[in-house]
């Protein structure tokens, strides 16, 4: 084991020579004639593993001296004694209340002085070995928990890419939707009628789960999914039910934890409802507005806006301008009034996004 290092600080030099002579056949001794001198070495290397303070001192007496040390991360963690000929109770209290570990009165007893430190030094090194063991049990479970929220992310995309791939024209519509989602989350988080749902927290989920809201079209068969006139109204009740088929799929998936996962129940209210019109006229159920997820109603517009922009099998896409003022217009109608105020705020951003994610150049025509 290695030999420890004690700072005595006394204004005797006396004094110093006594304590020096009784711990120096154990430890290595620094030595300090004043508090200032004291601090000056306690921050030094090597940093004591204790200190032996007196407390009458001229200019910085030994108080001063400890609450000066508490002060500075670097030698806040010093276990200090006091070596003192003060005995009161007044003083040994006031001592404790500044952060001192023990009171040592003058004369020393050698014996009790050396068991004294050794003790001290003894539940300084078991204070440490928690201190790291503690320090790498939480980067353990930092890093366990970034491994699984990197599994959940890969395991979210993999899954969205496998419905994408049964529509290859939506190109990056997983990528955009999730920003857009992000967006208005975002923007809204203050709002006073979600500033209760919009956590931090909230908005992490549910920016995760965004990707799978059209997970249940790996049930639609390819001619519906791909065709490429209009549907007719036997086929309509076919793709529709994407929405059902998605959130049922999530649900079983639910059923084989042992212990529920927050973002597969955003998740599941995304891809159930966010075909949902605020004013009661969408699918599968007919809810209307406050019935309706925010989860689901967030994902409702960024779903409408990235298909307006987008080529598909069944139409061409239409400038961003163009869009928005689609959107605008469904203001209360199939969105939510503040959800429809939000993207409007945030525009430019849902811009950007499509720009970053490169939607077809025939949507690149921004309009004022």
């Amino acid at each position: 084991m290695a030999i420890k290092t004690l700072l005595i600080v006394d204004d005797e030099p006396t004094n110093l020579s006594v304590l020096s002579r009784i711990l120096s056949p154990q430890f290595k001794v620094l030595a300090a004639l004043s508090g200032a001198r004291a601090l000056q070495i306690a921050i030094a290397h090597p940093t004591p593993d204790l200190i032996l303070l007196d407390v009458m001192m001229p200019e910085m007496d030994g108080y001063q001296v400890l609450f000066s040390l508490k002060q500075n991360p670097l030698t806040a963690d010093i276990p200090v004694i006091f070596v003192t000929a003060m005995d009161s109770s007044p003083d040994e209290k006031k001592g404790f209340e500044l952060g001192a570990v023990d009171y040592i009165t003058k004369p020393v007893r050698p014996d009790v002085l050396i068991e004294r430190v050794k003790s001290h030094l003894m539940l300084k090194q078991a204070r440490d070995f928690m201190h790291d063991k503690n320090e790498f049990l939480e980067a353990e479970i930092k890093r366990r928990m970034e491994e699984n929220l990197l599994i959940q992310n890969v395991t979210i995309r993999a899954l969205a890419h496998l419905a994408e791939t049964r529509d290859p024209e939506t190109g990056d519509h997983i990528l955009r939707t999730q920003s857009y989602v992000e967006v208005l989350a975002s923007n809204l988080q203050q709002h006073p009628r979600f500033k209760d749902i919009l956590t931090t927290q909230y908005i992490d989920l549910v920016t995760r789960s965004a990707p799978l809201h059209d997970i249940g079209k790996v049930g639609i068969p390819d001619s519906i999914l791909l065709k490429p006139g209009a549907l007719s109204d036997d086929e309509w009740v076919i793709m529709r039910s994407h929405s059902g088929i998605g959130a049922k799929a999530m649900e079983l998936s639910e059923k084989d934890l042992k212990q529920p996962v927050e973002f597969l129940r955003l998740a599941k209210e995304i891809a159930h409802w966010h075909h949902e019109r605020w004013d009661g006229k969408g699918y599968p159920d007919g809810q209307s507005g406050e019935q309706i997820p925010v989860s689901a109603r967030l994902m409702a517009l960024a779903d409408v806006f990235d298909a307006l922009i987008t080529p598909r099998v069944y139409k061409k896409a239409i400038p961003f301008g163009q869009a928005r003022d689609i959107i605008m217009q469904e203001k209360g109608k199939q969105f939510d009034p503040d959800i429809t105020d939000a993207f409007m705020q945030s525009y430019q951003k849902f811009v950007a996004i499509a720009h970053r994610y490169q939607v077809e150049a025939v949507s690149l025509q921004t309009e004022a």
